[in-house]
């Protein structure tokens, strides 16, 4: 049968997902458009045009030959739509109804499934109410899919299988073993490039905006160049690298060897937006390819990350920015500058004391004061451990010790009471069981005696896992030692405040002032936590 309008199109679509490809050469596209182009000059349809969607699901609407399609039939173009059966159109019964029910007659195009013998040119066809339960009968083949793709990814992540096909951006796969990563140099050093960069204090929009201008190829970019397969579109620019791109390496924890499985997840089959997981949700395998990022400056870049700060309007910048705190209220000191400042008039103030003036006092503290005490006091700290370093471990060794020791010994023994208490419930709970089974004690009764008792062990599980963490956090103690004397004989031989070196060593900077007799102005004492499990007193350690 001829179409009403001669010079509209004939629109033959196709569709294959990965799931559909396994069932073998029936569904692929060549037979598709085999049988679609067969049908099409029997009936003597004219101008026909294939609309192809290799390796998309029928539950994703936005596939680019539908999509293209769609804009021909909005514009007036189609006539008929012809697909080889209704699963190849869609699996999502919904929207597939409202297709074929609405949208097509408004723009009046006829839709035919050949294998399902579905046409709408024929009202009453009864194939067209039929049509409705394979619509379902589609939709409950994708929810099944889903399901079992689902349990296997899960069983894979938990055995600590990499759940991405393609390595991040500084990896490639191992061609000896697939399942594993190796580093790739090239990559690898401008992964390094960007942590460093951003322990200097710059930003993703910076960070981006140098790479772009030093023409570095973007990780998809880098990859086509490579021969390799990505799943991202070719870019206009290959150099032109986004902010998000920047942020997301900085956030990847596989940087540091280990594989992280299940970052991300979707909600459904019909909505295919990625969501960053909880941490509590995600499973972490340590040591399982090269790290290319230390654990300590992954770490570190987190918290830079955590207390990142937008640009002033000037634009200007200021490394401690994000570190500098109030010594009075705890609060954050806010860099503060003006286009006609000079850097000598650039200074930080208390944020607290800029929303309420009568909640603190200002605590300003010009930012070059501040960098030439911070400088000031990180040389004797370099200078004094490089020249007194197993002293200096000792000193700092022994004290942990002291503090920790009997804090362990409190922590142990409060673990095994909780421990302890928990065992006693699982035997209360199971006495509970056996008298209401027994008829001894009512439902009533029983439920609300369970319920305490269970919601009590919950409790005592979370308390468990915590003192657990902080045992453990306590016994790491020294290698953070070790960590910190490290990185301080990295810079012995620094002779200025860098951005890197300060991020590198400096947890926090706390600004004190205190008043003095007879003046306005108020005297400013400047403390620094370092990246070490305790405070560093140079007066108590050279008097030593």
């Amino acid at each position: 049968m001829a179409t009403e309008n001669n010079t509209k199109i004939t629109a033959l679509y196709c569709r294959l997902s990965q799931e559909d490809a396994l069932e073998g050469e029936s569904n692929s596209i060549s037979n598709q458009k085999k049988i679609l182009m067969d049908y099409a000059k029997q009936n003597k349809f004219l101008h026909p045009k294939f609309y192809v969607d290799d390796g998309y699901s029928g539950t994703d609407f936005k596939r680019p030959g539908f999509m293209e399609m769609m804009a021909d039939i909005e514009a007036g173009k189609v006539a008929v739509c012809i697909c080889k059966d209704l699963s190849r159109f869609a699996r999502n019964s919904t929207m597939a109804g409202m297709y074929i029910n609405y949208t097509f007659p408004q723009y009046n195009v006829r839709f035919i499934a050949i294998h399902d013998s579905f046409d709408t040119v024929d009202p009453n066809n009864p194939n067209l109410d039929m049509g409705i339960f394979k619509n379902m009968f589609n939709e409950f083949y994708a929810r099944d899919t889903s399901r079992k793709i689902r349990a296997v990814t899960k069983a894979k992540g938990n055995r600590g299988e990499h759940l991405c096909t393609v390595p991040p951006y500084g990896y490639i796969k191992d061609q000896e073993d697939k399942k594993h990563w190796i580093v790739d140099e090239e990559a690898a050093e401008n992964v390094k490039r960007i942590f460093k960069l951003c322990m200097e204090g710059k930003g993703p929009s910076q960070i981006a905006d140098i790479l772009t201008n030093d023409k570095i190829l973007t990780p998809s970019s880098y990859q086509r160049s490579k021969g390799r397969k990505t799943p991202h579109p070719v870019l206009a620019d290959p150099y032109k690298w986004d902010s998000a791109t920047v942020a997301d390496l900085l956030e990847n924890r596989h940087y540091t060897g280990c594989t992280v499985n299940f970052r991300y997840y979707t909600n459904s089959i019909w909505d295919k937006k990625t969501r960053v997981n909880d941490p509590e949700n995600m499973v972490i395998f340590p040591n399982t390819q090269e790290a290319i990022i230390d654990e300590k400056e992954f770490n570190k870049v987190q918290e830079i990350r955590e207390n990142r700060h937008r640009r002033t309007k000037t634009g200007k910048t200021n490394m401690f920015s994000g570190l500098v705190f109030c010594g009075n209220c705890g609060a954050k000191l806010y860099f503060s500058t003006s286009k006609s400042f000079s850097a000598y008039q650039d200074f930080f103030v208390c944020s607290t004391h800029r929303k309420n003036r009568n909640g603190c006092s200002g605590h300003i503290i010009r930012a070059c004061v501040l960098e030439q005490l911070v400088w000031m006091h990180m040389r004797e700290v370099i200078s004094y451990v490089t020249c007194h370093e197993e002293y200096f471990r000792k000193q700092v060794e022994e004290e942990l010790l002291i503090k920790s020791a009997e804090k362990k010994r409190q922590q142990n023994k409060l673990l095994d009471e909780k421990q302890k208490r928990f065992e006693e419930l699982d035997i209360i709970i199971q006495k509970l069981y056996e008298s209401n089974a027994l008829g001894k004690i009512s439902d009533d009764r029983f439920v609300k005696l369970s319920q305490g008792y269970e919601t009590e062990q919950a409790d005592l599980t979370a308390d468990i896992e915590s003192l657990k963490s902080e045992i453990q956090l306590q016994e790491e103690q020294n290698k953070s030692v070790e960590q910190f004397i490290g990185k301080v004989k990295e810079y012995s031989d620094l002779r200025e405040l860098t951005p890197y070196a300060l991020h590198s060593l400096v947890k926090a900077i706390y600004v004190d002032e205190y008043p003095i007799e007879g003046r306005k102005h108020r005297e400013k004492s400047v403390t620094i936590d370092y990246d070490i499990p305790r405070e560093i007193d140079l007066d108590k350690l050279m008097k030593a």
